[in-house]
């Protein structure tokens, strides 16, 4: 049986994944991967739908070359977002399924189940990877689960935070703490167990996501320091520029567009992913496909040096967050002590040498399954027993993007800004609104770096009652923000002249 010490019993760690999650559980006085059905210690997030019956996991991505408009994956980069989002748009040119705008411009998944036409959003098809890796964990234990510490990107904002936990929600989990997958990496490789003080930046490239925490370790507890990270930026997008590459072979050897047979492009893309592992600790790799396209065979080789000078622009781009990420904690990189390496995708040997020259050729910590350390992390926090103990460990952590609100003329008025310490105690600031011409005074909360609110993340509305009858051009509210530990936030809104407060 896990071990935890506590009321909430059996609790495990979840690293949900673009291309592959994890789960692990505190036993033996030690993190364990929780091996699936088919031994493996990652599960692809993946989700099919036949006439017959629903598959996730390894099932699914085995048949999705048979079944590529109903087969779902990468829904990550879906969670939290609306359809019209830059991000999405750019996604539908790559998945062979269909996705569609919902109520509220929420992106929903179109898939064909027991002959029906159903409509799913990215959390629904999230919460039955995690209601797969749930049994596998209480296969693996002996016994029911129902508590999780998961781990997002430490880009990941509210919306997306939250669209995580209804997730875990609709599988039967009740989330007991939201963890930077860096932070909880971090925890992995022992860092609070670290004699003295320590500046350790950790560097999660992952399927779908580049992620960079610095963190500030004393005394066994850590501090947040500051966060960056790019959401769409990671192996996925490796292996789509090398899909581009053998499809503008295939066209030029067989003069035939083999972009435009989705499930061609499922068995190329899979035979990319494959090429690109075996690139890590090889030379060159091949790629054989039979009859990929109007019964042309397909057979060819992509070196290392190919596949760095396709990536190399994209390789670069994964070191802006590193260094966004150090000017945001207005730290050199003579001051980082430690670099740890997460996530798949850091296996790319030009990856690693490119932080490892960016940090003056500073040995890289390795020494845990880059695949496997988020997940780790996140058990071992969860066997510290309870939410109080999750806060104790970190002394501080951090905000991952700014918060604000809307002033008149529609500016983003920084209330908080991005990397400031949590918890944040009552920041006050007097604000010029445009009352809204049928709701009066609406005060707009939103998350992100952008100067104008409208660019950002709506996170939500308030009004101070009264306020519908305010009727000057512009009014001024003074605005109150306290931001609590694990991103708990209150705003108060008074409107002058009203004594009104939301």
């Amino acid at each position: 049986m896990a071990e935890t010490g506590d009321q909430h019993g059996p609790v495990i760690g979840i690293d949900l994944g673009t291309a592959c999650s994890c789960v692990a559980v505190w036993q033996n006085g030690r993190a364990e991967i929780v091996t699936n059905e088919h031994g493996g210690r990652a599960t692809p997030s993946y989700a099919a739908f036949t006439d017959a019956e629903r598959l996730v996991g390894d099932a699914a991505k085995s048949q999705a070359s048979r079944n590529p408009t109903n087969t779902v994956f990468a829904t990550k980069r879906l969670m939290g977002r609306r359809f019209s989002d830059a991000s999405v748009q750019d996604g539908l040119k790559l998945w062979p399924f269909k996705v569609v705008p919902g109520r509220g411009d929420k992106p929903m998944v179109a898939a064909s189940y027991k002959g029906k036409q159903k409509l799913l959003a990215a959390e629904e098809v999230a919460s039955m990877l995690l209601s797969k890796m749930k049994a596998e964990a209480e296969a693996y234990i002996g016994g029911p689960v129902k508590n999780a510490v998961v781990t997002v990107p430490a880009s990941f904002d509210v919306l997306q935070r939250r669209a995580t936990k209804h997730a875990c929600a609709v599988a039967g989990l009740d989330v007991l703490g939201v963890i930077h997958g860096p932070a909880a990496a971090a925890v992995a490789f022992g860092i609070h167990e670290i004699a003295g003080d320590k500046n350790v930046l950790v560097f999660d490239l992952g399927g779908g996501h580049t992620s960079v925490s610095l963190l500030a370790v004393a005394s066994g507890k850590i501090a947040v320091r500051a966060t960056a990270g790019d959401p769409h930026l990671g192996g996925e997008d490796f292996n789509g520029r090398m899909v581009e590459h053998f499809v503008a072979q295939f066209k030029a050897e067989h003069k035939k567009d083999v972009g435009r047979n989705a499930r061609a492009i499922l068995r190329l893309r899979a035979a990319c992913e494959q090429a690109k592992r075996t690139l890590s600790s090889a030379s060159w790799a091949a790629i054989e496909l039979e009859r990929l396209h109007d019964g042309a065979d397909f057979y060819s080789t992509i070196t290392r040096d190919q596949f760095d000078e396709l990536n190399l622009d994209l390789f670069c781009k994964c070191l802006d967050p590193i260094k966004k990420c150090l000017t945001g904690a207005k730290m050199d990189r003579s001051s980082v002590d430690d670099v740890v390496l997460v996530g798949g995708s850091t296996r790319i040997p030009r990856v690693r040498r490119l932080i490892q020259d960016l940090f003056d050729g500073k040995e890289l910590r390795k020494d845990i399954s880059p695949d496997e350390a988020a997940a780790c992390g996140a058990a071992t926090m969860a066997s510290l027993g309870s939410d109080d103990s999750l806060v104790d460990l970190f002394l501080f952590d951090a905000t991952p993007h700014s918060l604000g609100v809307a002033a008149a003329g529609g500016a983003m008025a920084v209330m908080i800004p991005k990397n400031t310490p949590i918890p944040v105690m009552a920041r006050e600031n007097t604000i010029s609104i445009q009352p809204n011409h049928k709701k009066g005074i609406v005060i707009s909360i939103f998350e992100g770096e952008r100067p104008q609110a409208s660019e950002n993340t709506l996170l939500c509305e308030i009004e101070p009652s009264g306020g519908s009858q305010q009727s000057k051009a512009r009014s001024e509210a003074l605005c109150v923000c306290v931001l609590q530990h694990r991103c708990r936030r209150r705003l108060d809104g008074l409107c002058e002249g009203q004594g009104e407060r939301a």
